[in-house]
């Protein structure tokens, strides 16, 4: 906690003590019956925090990540609470979790990812450069043995991983490219073969 966290939090503790004061003061008459609902207050008080506390949880929970259909070759992503669409897509056999990127040209892996993918990152060498809007990148072109979305899987794929600090890996048009379809709407993304 700074500063600034830490002095709102006394003031908060301070504040609640004199209403609790006052409160008791003013019904010391029937001590037991305000000290029972003052106890249901707090713990009516505690649920609401512990529910804003852990809302982000309980979306991520209760909302799917991803519905892969393999009926006709059909995948379909639902809208992420923050407005992107994630996959996850098996590179080299290896789960890895991508943002579908219209604005990225190729699949962009992070160091990370790539490292988890079998890539050896001492070989590569980065020659080629990618315009972001944090800056110019430079990026090593990898050929990624197998990519897999369910039931869809294509072999040798061009990539390239990132030597800046991504947080999640992209999946761009270059490989967007390979399916027929790609439709946004109604809060989904649906990549048709």
């Amino acid at each position: 906690m700074d500063n600034f966290d830490t002095a709102r939090l006394i003031y908060l503790v301070l504040l609640g003590s004199a209403v609790l004061l006052w409160f008791f003061a003013q019904n010391r008459a029937s001590l037991g019956k305000v000290t029972q609902q003052a106890l249901v207050w707090g713990l009516i008080f505690v649920g609401v925090i512990a529910g804003v506390g852990l809302w982000g949880d309980i979306r991520q929970t209760v909302q799917p990540t991803q519905t892969v259909m393999a009926q006709g070759n059909r995948i379909e992503l639902p809208r992420a609470p923050d407005g992107h669409y994630y996959l996850t897509a098996e590179v080299n056999g290896t789960p890895i979790r991508f943002v579908v990127d219209t604005g990225a040209s190729q699949i962009v892996l992070s160091q990370s990812d790539a490292r988890e993918a079998g890539l050896d990152l001492s070989d590569l060498i980065y020659i080629g450069r990618a315009y972001t809007a944090n800056g110019t990148v430079r990026t090593a072109p990898v050929k990624l043995d197998s990519i897999a979305i369910g039931p869809i899987r294509d072999h040798d794929v061009r990539a390239v991983v990132n030597e800046g600090a991504m947080d999640e890996s992209l999946l761009g048009m270059e490989y967007l490219q390979r399916f027929s379809s790609v439709e946004i709407g109604g809060g989904k993304l649906v990549l048709t073969r």
